[in-house]
């Protein structure tokens, strides 16, 4: 049995993390941040790694009535995943999903440009792609970042998180060619319940930790 607290905060889970990267500090490796606590775990692995940060943008569609249960995610250039199961359960359609999806792009596009002056993400076929977040629950953001940095062509596409469910860290090994995973508890409930501090971040801490860094785009 886990103790709930394995992480003080974000800076300390993106140590930790980082110390499983270190392969990748090649100067061909790209961080990923997905915001915005994702960011400033790839903030601290790229310092580590010495390498680009960017952010990718995906937004999760929630069920009807319950937002917080994720029934799939979208992507900056749309590409959905639907986590199959969930939206059975609750009863949602494709076109709901995909009215849904429609819906989260518009607030994607201003992310990216507050985020990347409108920037999109180049082809990727000279670099490794790291992808990383504060922990993943369902993994519905993360399966959709994944199926679009994807079509970029990486040389490699990695995975990177501190905290996990291991059923969910199975289903990221069928979408990227590398998953690191710094821990699996059971059971898991929210991915806060492992952080001693895991305030939110606004926009202005994001746009801090990317000026601060290497940018690719």
């Amino acid at each position: 049995m886990y103790e709930d607290i394995i992480f003080i905060d974000r800076r300390d889970a993106a140590l930790r993390l980082s110390e499983f990267l270190d392969k990748y500090k090649t100067g061909n490796t790209v961080v990923f941040g997905i915001p915005r606590g994702g960011v400033e775990i790839g903030y601290y692995i790229a310092q580590k790694l010495e390498c680009f940060l960017e952010v990718t943008i995906p937004r999760k569609i929630g069920a009807p009535l319950q937002p917080e249960l994720a029934v799939g995610a979208v992507a900056e250039d749309g590409t959905i995943y639907t986590e199959r199961e969930v939206a059975e359960l609750v009863g949602v359609s494709r076109e709901y999903i995909e009215s849904a999806a429609r819906h989260e792009l518009e607030t994607i596009k201003k992310r990216i440009q507050l985020y990347r002056h409108g920037r999109d993400i180049p082809e990727l076929s000279k670099y490794n792609a790291i992808v990383v977040d504060d922990g993943v629950a369902t993994g519905a953001t993360m399966i959709a970042t994944l199926r679009f940095l994807r079509k970029k062509n990486p040389v490699k596409l990695v995975c990177g998180v501190p905290v996990a469910p291991p059923e969910t860290i199975h289903k990221l090994k069928n979408e990227a060619d590398e998953v690191i995973c710094v821990e699996t508890p059971t059971p898991f409930y929210a991915i806060g319940q492992f952080y001693q501090d895991f305030r939110q971040l606004s926009d202005e801490e994001v746009l801090y930790y990317l000026s601060k860094s290497k940018r690719l785009v």
